[in-house]
C-alpha cells in the first residue's frame, strides 16, 4: 500500500477523494457510457425541439480549425465530429480487431465461426428488411443503417443484468461486436464512399507505407507515426473514401505484439530493485534507473493493446457521447413518417428491432446445425434470444451510416427517429426478457478500486 504523497494533509485528501468516489466508481461500471450515452441523447432531443433548437443546429456550424498564414485547416464543428473524433473511434475498433486477430476470438477458425456467422446473420436480414420496404424507391441507399450494433449499449445491457449473464454470452457478444464493426467497415468504404480523387489517395497511401516503414527502423515512440497518421488521414478524407477507414486501417497496422516478454520485464524489475538496494542515495544517478525500469513495463506490452488502454476511456466517455449529442438531436417536426418516410421508418425500426435478433439466431441455428461452429457450454437458446436483441440496439453505427445514406433534410431525420426509437424498444426488450429467462448467479466480489486502498491509509 502506498504511503500518504509528501506534504498532502489528510483532511484535505480525504475531501478529494470524497468528492471524487463517486466518479471513480460510475466510470468503473461497464454501463456507464451507455448512460453517458442516453444521457446526452436526450439532452439533444430536448434541445432540438425547444425553443432555442436554432442554437442547437448554428452550434455544429461553428467553423473550428488551425491557419498558418495561407494555409491550415478549417472545418465546421460537426465535421471535426464526425470525420475526425469517429476515426478516432474506428482507431481503437481496428486495434481491438487486430488484437482479437491476433491472440483472441478471431484468431483460430473453429472459435470464430459462431460469431462471425451470428454476425453475417444479424447483417444480412436487416438490410433484407430494410430493402423489402424501400427497393426501388428513392431511400434504397439506407440499406446499412439497420446492420450495425451500438457496442457500449448492448454490453450496457449485459452489465445491468449482472450475473444473470453468462460470460460465455459476453464473449460471444464482444465478439461478435467486433466482427459487427469490421462489417460496418466494410459497408461504410464499399456503399458509402464517393467518387475517388487520385491525388487524395497517394497522399493516404504515403502515410499507410510510412507506418511499417517507422517499424521496420524499430522505431517504438507513438510521436514520429503522428505525423503519418494525419497524412494518411488527410489523404484518405480528401480521397472520397469516408475518413473513418483511415482510423480502423492505421489501428490494424498497429503492432500486436510486445517487444519484451514478461520474463524480461521482471529481470529488469529485480535488477532495478537490487540496484537501489545497494545504492538507494544514487541523486542523480536514480531518474536513468527509474526510466530504464519504466522502459521495460511500457514494451512488455504490445503498442496494439497500450494504445487501445489508453484510448478506451476517452473513446467511450468522450467521442461517443459527443457524436451523439451532435448527431441524436432529431426536430421531431421534421421527422415524415408518411410517404416515402413511412418506408424509410419501418425499414430502420423492423429492420433493427426484428430483423437483427432473426438474423443473429438463424445464423447461430445454421452454423451449429452444419457442425460449422458450436454453441459455447452453458449457453442456451434463451441466452441466445437476449443476445440477438441486445444486437439490435444500432444507436451510435446507425445514427453515423444514417449521415452517409442521406442528405439534410425529413429522410434523415426520419431515419434518426427510427434508429432512437428501435434502440430503446430493443435495449427494454432485452433487459426484460434477460431478467426474466436467465437464471441469477453469485457475482463474483469486485476488487478494491484505488479510492478505498486509499481511505484505508488515513485509517
Amino acid at each position: 500500500m502506498l504511503p500518504p504523497p509528501p506534504g498532502s494533509w489528510a483532511p484535505a485528501r480525504r475531501v478529494v477523494r470524497a468528492l471524487r468516489y463517486p466518479v471513480d466508481r460510475f466510470l468503473a461500471i461497464e454501463a456507464s457510457s451507455g448512460v453517458l450515452l442516453l444521457l446526452a441523447s436526450a439532452v439533444a432531443l430536448a434541445w432540438a425541439n425547444s425553443p432555442w433548437a436554432a442554437s442547437y443546429f448554428a452550434l455544429w456550424h461553428v467553423p473550428v480549425g488551425l491557419t498558418v498564414g495561407a494555409a491550415g485547416v478549417v472545418l465546421p464543428l460537426h465535421a471535426w465530429i464526425n470525420d475526425v473524433g469517429m476515426a478516432v473511434f474506428f482507431f481503437v475498433a481496428g486495434l481491438e480487431i487486430r488484437r482479437e486477430m491476433h491472440q483472441g476470438e478471431l484468431s483460430e477458425p473453429r472459435r470464430a465461426a459462431l460469431p462471425f456467422a451470428a454476425a453475417l446473420g444479424g447483417m444480412l436480414v436487416p438490410a433484407l428488411v430494410y430493402a423489402a420496404f424501400n427497393v426501388g424507391r428513392p431511400s434504397a441507399g439506407g440499406w446499412g443503417i439497420p446492420m450495425a450494433t451500438d457496442i457500449a449499449f448492448a454490453v450496457g445491457v449485459f452489465a445491468l443484468l449482472g450475473g444473470r449473464a453468462p460470460p460465455a454470452l459476453r464473449v460471444l457478444l464482444l465478439s461478435l461486436a467486433v466482427i459487427d464493426d469490421l462489417g460496418a467497415i466494410a459497408v461504410i468504404a464499399l456503399g458509402y464512399s464517393g467518387a475517388l480523387d487520385p491525388a487524395g489517395l497517394g497522399w493516404a497511401l504515403v502515410g499507410f507505407a510510412a507506418f511499417p516503414a517507422l517499424q521496420a527502423a524499430g522505431i517504438r515512440s507513438p510521436w514520429p507515426y503522428l505525423p503519418a497518421a494525419a497524412l494518411a488521414w488527410w489523404g484518405t478524407y480528401t480521397s472520397g473514401v469516408h475518413a473513418a477507414i483511415a482510423g480502423v486501417a492505421l489501428g490494424l497496422l498497429t503492432p500486436v505484439r510486445a517487444w519484451l516478454d514478461a520474463d524480461a520485464v521482471a529481470r529488469a524489475a529485480a535488477a532495478t530493485a537490487a540496484d537501489l538496494t545497494a545504492a538507494p542515495d544514487a541523486g542523480a544517478g536514480l531518474l536513468p534507473r527509474l526510466h530504464g525500469l519504466e522502459r521495460a513495463v511500457r514494451e512488455g506490452v504490445s503498442p496494439a493493446e497500450r494504445l487501445q488502454h489508453r484510448l478506451h476511456g476517452a473513446v467511450a466517455f468522450g467521442v461517443m457521447p459527443v457524436f451523439a449529442f451532435a448527431n441524436a438531436g432529431v426536430p421531431l417536426g421534421a421527422a415524415d413518417v408518411t410517404g416515402e418516410g413511412r418506408w424509410v421508418f419501418l425499414g430502420i425500426f423492423l429492420g433493427l428491432l426484428v430483423g437483427k435478433p432473426v438474423g443473429v439466431l438463424l445464423a447461430i441455428a445454421g452454423a451449429s446445425g452444419l457442425g460449422v461452429a458450436t454453441r459455447p457450454a452453458g449457453v442456451r437458446w434463451p441466452s441466445l434470444s437476449v443476445l440477438g436483441m441486445a444486437a439490435g440496439i444500432g444507436f451510435t453505427m446507425a445514427l453515423f451510416v444514417a449521415q452517409l445514406a442521406f442528405p439534410p433534410g425529413a429522410l434523415l431525420e426520419t431515419a434518426k427517429l427510427a434508429i432512437l426509437a428501435a434502440s430503446t424498444v430493443a435495449g427494454a426488450l432485452s433487459l426484460a426478457v434477460g431478467f426474466a429467462v436467465l437464471s441469477p448467479r453469485a457475482a463474483p466480489g469486485a476488487a478494491r478500486s484505488l479510492v478505498e486502498a486509499e481511505r484505508a491509509t488515513d485509517r
